[in-house]
């Protein structure tokens, strides 16, 4: 299967196509042709960041859903040793929109809890393409109240479109589970550090998304809303979804400016799905150093710097 490309890396993929004709030139005909290549790859290089540092928050919006994006199990495989995943919610069923387990990082023990999606039908079938029914925000509490008990930091991974909005959600109170997920993560004694990794939507981010400290991939977004549905509500139509993108404010720049999120983790030229090894390793090195700054606090110190936090979101004065 072809790699997936997205519409405004056309340039570079014109640019690569390029490159392996003059390679297979030099082969066929077995002529030197080393330095044409090398300057192809410097002109490749320079084209990929040059686009990929002036993307509107559309296109930043297709980056955070690239399919071959790195998912929670990809950082736990490359960020982590030990990971023990712990399932069920112990009320209804185990959801594998939302998994977790204790692991360590760099020795370091921590409950580390994030958002799955699929490769594939298959694996999106199972984990409901990325939408958790309520018994993954229970299974999560219940993750959580366990790390709180042994007194080991919480990381929580966010990557979802939003919760699954279906029948069988409401049946099983999904507002409910989300909104006793919220009240509980703010009297949780341990570090809490929370990364949207993709995709952060709505209240289905939210529900594993109280923390310390919240981090931003460089090309992820952040949003109570998706730009489809933002354009379906207020310009009648889902083709205006880069127009709504851009009026939501949801990059990672924007949260920065309007203090919605702590920190931005950068990703490798081109983002992260093409490196899940470079983008596992800088956010493994971020997360234990806001984790060496959290350790520094009392248990009264971090509550209520999470509290503080969460009210001034916002508040704004003209």
């Amino acid at each position: 299967m072809p790699p997936f490309t997205l519409p405004f890396e056309k340039p570079i993929t014109d640019l690569e196509d390029k490159l392996h004709e003059l390679e297979s030139f030099s082969k066929d005909q077995d002529i030197d042709v080393a330095h044409e290549v090398e300057r192809m790859k410097e002109k490749i290089k320079a084209t990929r960041k040059q686009i990929y540092s002036n993307l509107s928050a559309w296109e930043k919006v297709q980056v955070a859903r690239h399919p071959s994006r790195p998912y929670t199990l990809d950082y736990i495989k490359n960020m982590t040793t030990d990971f023990v995943e712990l399932h069920g919610d112990r009320i209804h069923a185990d959801d594998r929109a939302i998994l977790g387990g204790f692991a360590k990082i760099d020795g370091q023990k921590v409950m580390i809890i994030g958002s799955q999606k699929g490769r594939d039908t298959k694996s999106n079938l199972e984990c409901n393409f990325g939408c958790a029914y309520p018994e993954g925000y229970r299974k999560a509490l219940r993750l959580m109240k366990l790390a709180n008990k042994f007194n080991v930091p919480i990381i929580t991974l966010i990557d979802t479109p939003g919760a699954f909005p279906g029948l069988e959600s409401e049946e099983r109170h999904i507002a409910e589970a989300i909104a006793v997920n919220l009240r509980e993560m703010f009297t949780l004694r341990v570090p809490i550090i929370v990364t949207i990794i993709g995709e952060g939507g709505s209240g289905g981010a939210l529900g594993i998304g109280i923390g310390d400290r919240i981090l931003i991939l460089e090309h992820a977004y952040y949003s109570v809303i998706s730009p489809e549905g933002c354009a379906a509500i207020l310009f009648k139509d889902r083709a205006f979804a880069d127009k709504s993108a851009e009026a939501l404010k949801i990059t990672a720049k924007h949260l920065i400016e309007n203090k919605l999120a702590d920190e931005v983790v950068p990703e490798p030229a081109g983002g992260a799905h093409t490196s899940h090894e470079t983008i596992a390793a800088t956010l493994k090195s971020v997360i234990l150093r806001n984790l060496e700054e959290l350790k520094g606090l009392s248990e009264e110190e971090l509550m209520n710097g999470r509290y503080d936090k969460f009210r001034a979101m916002g508040v704004f004065s003209e």
